[in-house]
């Protein structure tokens, strides 16, 4: 495609990549450090909070400034905040790792409308496939991420994770060079503005409620599989790849999700994903430790991974303001609420067992699925 050579959106969609290791990075380090499911959970709410419920803050400021600093600044704070938190033990080193979740907060509304906008550009108003092409980079990030992770602390321990800060500095300031134009984000016309107020509080909410079952369902699946492969008596090799191939599968669904929904209707293309992703996970729910997990898991992250960009575009298309702010919004509330959500099931998880949370995640896609054949453009 031609959109790969453009420097923009190449440096964007990698810039996606980097960002999207380290915050994949998380849940195998916090599995090596030894905290417990519940313990994860309420961390990993925390920095997903801490990530999602300031990027509206960073869209509108983007809208306004431009993305230069925000984008190329986002890769460079996690840089320097991830090395602190493999650098300081104990309580200094989270907190440092909460704080690097800022960088992910800044850098992902600007780098959704970058995508969007040179989509419309350069592919004849097909942004759908382009934004689901950022987001698929974004996705191998957490596809390679834990994979990653795990190959370097089982052989180099925590002294080799500072492979990645390294990697993301030269990728951080060759995004500020490509940005360098720092253009503001184009602002809807008022006709545009009206007629998305008019559309109703009622697409609204089930969109909400669409792009929150399929957080919640992700987020269970990314941040409690490696807890649950390890007590399996797994390696940080094999849970580290349980989790990769979860977010590999969601990448290539993303793809598959965008290329189908600029050709046919967004929420039928939704709905179908949701409906397919039941099965397995259900039957991961069932089996135990097997090799069919690796068929399983990342077929369960295509289907619920073909939604994501559907849901970014359509939120990008109602909500009122700039589109950095949507793009904030809905980012927002997608990584908010599938926080929320997560720290429910790692307690139930932890009471109750990981199956039965895998039980509970299929329920929420099957009640996601008909929902979403509401949101009509």
């Amino acid at each position: 495609m031609s959109i790969f050579l453009d420097p923009i959106f190449s440096f964007v969609a990698l810039s996606h990549f980097m960002v999207d290791v380290f915050n994949a990075s998380r849940p195998v380090l916090l599995t090596y450090f030894g905290l417990r499911e519940s313990q994860i959970a309420l961390f990993s709410t925390i920095y997903i909070w801490a990530s999602a419920l300031t990027q509206p803050l960073f869209g509108w400021l983007s809208d306004r400034m431009g993305p230069r600093w925000l984008a190329a600044g986002g890769v460079l704070w996690m840089t320097v905040f991830y090395s602190g938190a493999i650098f300081f033990p104990g309580t200094l080193g989270l907190g440092c790792l909460i704080v690097a979740a800022l960088g992910s907060s800044s850098f992902h509304p600007v780098g959704a409308v970058q995508a969007a906008l040179r989509g419309r550009e350069l592919m004849k108003g097909r942004e759908t496939t382009s934004t689901s092409l950022f987001f698929t980079a974004g996705q191998m990030g957490h596809f390679a991420g834990p994979i990653l992770t795990g190959l370097i602390l089982a052989s180099l321990k925590i002294p080799g994770m500072y492979i990645l800060p390294l990697v993301s500095i030269p990728i951080g300031f060759s995004l500020m060079q490509q940005l360098q134009d720092n253009h503001p984000h184009p602002q809807p016309a008022q006709a545009a503005a009206s007629h998305r107020t008019k559309a109703g509080l009622a697409f609204i909410l089930v969109l909400m409620i669409v792009a929150a079952m399929q957080s919640w369902a992700q987020a269970n699946m990314v941040n409690l599989i490696p807890k649950y492969i390890k007590d399996l008596g797994q390696s940080a090799t094999i849970y580290g790849s349980m989790a990769g191939l979860f977010m590999g599968g969601s990448a290539l669904g993303n793809v598959i999700g965008g290329y189908f929904a600029d050709r046919y209707p967004k929420r039928v293309v939704a709905a179908l994903a949701l409906l397919f992703s039941a099965f397995p996970i259900f039957l991961i729910s069932r089996i135990g430790w097997s090799g069919w997990l690796y068929l399983l898991v990342p077929l369960a992250g295509l289907g619920t991974g073909a939604v994501h960009s559907i849901m970014v575009v359509l939120a990008q298309r109602i909500i009122p303001g700039g589109m950095a702010l949507a793009s904030g919004l809905i980012l927002g509330f997608i990584f908010s609420s599938g926080a929320l959500g997560l720290l429910y099931t790692g307690y139930l998880a932890e009471h109750f067992g990981f199956p039965y949370v895998m039980t509970l995640t299929t329920g929420m896609v099957l009640f996601a699925s008909p929902l979403a054949l509401f949101l009509k453009e």
